[in-house]
């Protein structure tokens, strides 16, 4: 709980008091500012958080404090006064101060049905958050009548075995402890913590005199807005309604008043011309001075105008954006706030459609929202089904137990993909977020039939083959038939924002692009360029998987040049084609990584299509397979070690990019990564034929180029050892879901089966694939990048793991002084806004 011992428990709110948001809750203090712009605010009296938690305990307030402030015999209201509106709290009660004695005044001064109306609405609120009584023993009916309230106030009595009380005090009491115990409770308090509110949070309370809003005359109540909240352009936005209170306008649309002139029906505009001229004024003066976009609770009570409250307008991710760079862009706040005030985070819902927010869900499943975004498709359980309803023009769903290399090319035919199994780093996670499809991992409670092609579900739902499903990866659910989507967009404010963003940040941002289309993707969200291309995933294609598996099958040295001679143009096209997208941005290349078993079918139909395209004995086929599969092949025979052990494979890779950064016609330098490395030798071994090859290219095509070698550190004897292996490389690339995965004894693709409840008993503050593990990872980030620059002061610091599209991620290694991160292209405007962010804190700081 804020510190604020040194504010009194209870103040009287004026231009002058002292009070602070952090002691007396956000409404609190806009009620002071509202007042300071000298607007109609009832008289209004704030209690700090420390006063509330008092209450919470058992403590009496002292109501001298409170009431004298308000006259004899006064009405009032109770709203809460949180740190943040979206922590939310007690909702407020309306009308204290009605009794026996103040129904028969109001029945005078403002009629039977006013006053039987405060009366009735006081005695329900009470009865029900107060008294904690059955609500459905209190009626509101729609014209009350001084008999309506006789038997509330019966009622009352029979149901809590007491008479409704009578002293404006005593109800003053008993509402004010009823809303600090009900912030204070256990299922009160898991809420707000679920929406980022601390464990300790604070409440305040307000205290105001009541603009009653019925009776004789003009009266009635309603909210404005001046801006969307669902695109944040300016445009006015509320209700009026008569005879009313607080909010209802928005409650009670039926006969409610629109603002302005419309041709549906009477407008407040219209009706009470003077009224909203007022508003319209004071909603200039709160943008220019509160710097926001505001929601104005206002009052009339016989024409005359009460500003109650103001709220920050609930708002869109659209919304968000469009209203910060138009607050800027009119020189209301710096571009610096207007940075700030957007979460990065939620960039990610503007990049995909997403499920309209109100649509109904049936959910099937739920797993681990891997890539953001929704979409709908029939449900297929292969690869080649995928290509098929591709080309049928059908949008599918790629549901599997868990993915692989060999679905890939289902994996670009599809809307979406579904697993069983995994993490957020495992294979359909990296080429969900790579390719832009919503994904849905680790989704445990359902089970997958391969053989009779089905899905159970969660309540033992089936669904077949064919069936629609949508994949909502923002919130990792599966829903059953079609739901209603919102389309996404970049829009001009988002580009504004985001060029604003590279301004200031400090650190570079690249994507990782395996494909020419990935490069076109991050070259269209302003990526510095390609930190990491997975070369092995340009083998995948149809002709390419073929030519690729001969190579394996080779039974020799000769055989297998011969086959890798094949390759050679086919990966030189490749590099060509992302060199020109590119335009001269840096694109750092892997060499070939996974092990060659990935390379290979699994099941008896594919062994049986390799035996046919290779002309040999499906014996053959088999016995080569079961030969080069492995018990633990992720820490086998891949990465640099194949590049020694076959050394041909690397040695047309570098050719390939060589004669590419040649042909493309573009000033291209690239950078070659060598993966998995431990140990210096391994670096001096493939450098010296990369350089070679460099050589002989050069020779042949009588031109020169530049590159760079580097590493790409994921084992953690590589970060322990950077110092040398540094002094081979130009670069050194930290591959966070591989040294995540070495540094826990994790599996990234399994770890989705039990880490849920590792991060609920508190084991992991978080999963490690997800967020940045600070602690141990981070440490040998740190290592690694202190030896390697004491050894290498020009070298390159980066990672290129998922963890490069997060924004605490992003603020450790710039901490850490390294000099870019590489993502996910539909992460790269995230990460953008997210390095400008850490640069502006600093700046604060300092």
């Amino acid at each position: 709980m804020q510190n604020d011992q040194t504010f009194a428990p209870v103040v009287l709110v004026t231009n002058t008091a002292p009070m602070t948001a952090a002691a007396y809750g956000g409404r609190a203090k806009c009620a002071q500012r509202l007042i300071r712009l000298d607007m109609p605010v009832p008289t209004t009296v704030a209690l700090s958080f420390k006063a509330v938690h008092d209450l919470a305990q058992g403590h009496a307030l002292d109501l001298g404090l409170v009431l004298p402030h308000f006259g004899a015999a006064p009405l009032l209201s109770v709203r809460p006064s949180s740190g943040s509106p979206d922590w939310g709290g007690p909702g407020a009660i309306l009308n204290i101060g009605m009794n026996d004695r103040k129904f028969s005044e109001l029945c005078e001064s403002h009629g039977e049905t006013a006053a039987a109306t405060l009366y009735l609405r006081f005695i329900n609120a009470y009865a029900t958050h107060v008294a904690r009584l059955d609500p459905d023993a209190f009626d509101d009916p729609e014209t009350p009548t001084a008999g309506d309230v006789m038997k509330a106030l019966t009622t009352y009595c029979d149901e809590a075995d007491e008479p409704f009380p009578q002293e404006v005090d005593v109800q003053l009491a008993h509402v004010l402890r009823s809303m600090a115990r009900a912030w204070e409770g256990t299922s009160a308090r898991l809420l707000r913590q679920a929406k980022g509110a601390p464990a300790d949070a604070g409440l305040g309370l307000v205290v105001q005199a009541m603009a009653i809003g019925v009776g004789r005359g003009e009266c009635g109540s309603g909210v404005i807005q001046f801006a969307s909240s669902d695109t944040g352009l300016p445009e006015i936005h509320g209700r009026y309604l008569r005879q009313s209170q607080g909010r209802e306008a928005l409650d009670r649309q039926v006969g409610s008043l629109y603002l302005t002139k419309d041709p549906r029906g009477p407008s407040f505009e219209e009706t009470c011309p003077e009224a909203f001229k007022q508003l319209l004024d004071y909603s200039v003066l709160a943008r220019q001075r509160l710097r926001e976009e505001m929601q104005i609770e206002f009052t009339l009570e016989s024409g005359k105008l009460a500003i109650l409250d103001a709220v920050r307008i609930v708002r869109s991710s659209s919304a968000a954006v469009h209203i910060a760079v138009d607050l800027a862009r009119d020189g209301i706040i710096p571009r610096e706030d207007a940075l700030m005030r957007v979460d990065p985070k939620a960039l990610s819902e503007l990049l995909h459609r997403q499920v309209a927010p109100n649509a109904p869900r049936s959910v099937l499943a739920k797993g681990i929202a891997a890539s953001p975004g929704a979409a709908t498709g029939k449900i297929v359980f292969t690869a080649s089904d995928a290509q098929a309803s591709a080309a049928r023009g059908e949008a599918a769903v790629l549901v599997r137990r868990e993915t692989g290399p060999e679905d890939i090319r289902g994996m670009h035919s599809v809307v979406a993909v579904l697993t069983e199994r995994g993490g957020v780093t495992s294979h359909a996670a990296v080429i969900g977020r790579g390719l832009g499809l919503p994904c849905v991992v680790g989704a445990s409670d359902m089970r997958i039939d391969g053989q009779k092609k089905t899905v159970i579900g969660r309540n033992q739902q089936i669904l077949r083959e064919g069936d629609v499903i949508t994949v909502d990866g923002t919130h990792g659910e599966v829903l059953v038939g079609h739901v209603e989507t919102v389309e996404a967009g970049l829009n001009t404010a988002v580009t504004t924002l985001l060029g604003w963003a590279d301004e200031l940040r400090d650190i570079g941002i690249r994507a990782n692009a395996d494909t020419p289309r990935d490069a076109q993707t991050a070259k269209n969200f302003m990526a510095d360029g390609i930190g990491l291309c997975r070369s092995e995933h340009m083998f995948f294609e149809a002709d390419r998987l073929t030519v690729m598996r001969e190579m394996i099958f080779a039974e020799n040295e000769a055989d297998r040049a011969a086959s890798l001679e094949r390759l050679l143009p086919m990966q030189r096209a490749d590099f060509t084609e992302l060199f020109q997208i590119m335009e001269g941005r840096p694109v750092c290349i892997r060499l070939l990584d996974p092990p060659l078993h990935e390379f290979l079918p699994a099941d008896r139909s594919g062994l049986r299509d390799l035996a046919e395209a290779l002309s040999l004995p499906l014996s053959r086929v088999t016995e080569r397979v079961e030969q080069l599969s492995e018990y633990n092949p992720m820490l086998g025979l891949r990465g640099v070690r194949l590049g020694i052990t076959v050394p041909e494979i690397y040695e047309m890779q570098a050719r390939a990019i060589f004669e590419a950064a040649i042909d493309s016609g573009v000033d291209a330098s690239p950078e070659i990564m060598i993966p998995l490395v431990s140990a210096c030798r391994e670096v001096e071994l493939v450098k010296a034929r990369i350089d070679a090859a460099a050589a002989a290219v050069r020779v042949e095509r009588g031109q020169s180029f530049s590159y760079s070698l580097g590493v790409m550190v994921e084992t953690p004897r590589a970060a322990l050892r950077a110092g040398e292996i540094a002094a081979y490389s130009q670069f050194l690339s930290f591959g966070t879901n591989d040294l995540t995965q070495m540094t826990y004894g994790l599996s990234r693709d399994d770890a989705g089966r039990f880490m849920s409840s590792y991060v609920q008993q508190g084991v992991y503050e978080e999963d490690p694939f997800h967020r940045l593990d600070k602690e141990g990872v981070g440490e040998l980030l740190t290592l690694g990048a202190e030896r390697g620059r004491a050894a290498r002061p020009e070298v390159v610091l980066s990672i290129c793991g998922e963890h490069g599209g997060d924004p605490e991620a992003i603020a450790f290694i710039r901490q850490c002084g390294f000099t870019y991160v590489s993502c996910s292209p539909f992460r790269v405007p995230v990460a953008r806004l997210a390095a400008a962010q850490c640069a502006i804190a600093d700046k604060i700081k300092n």
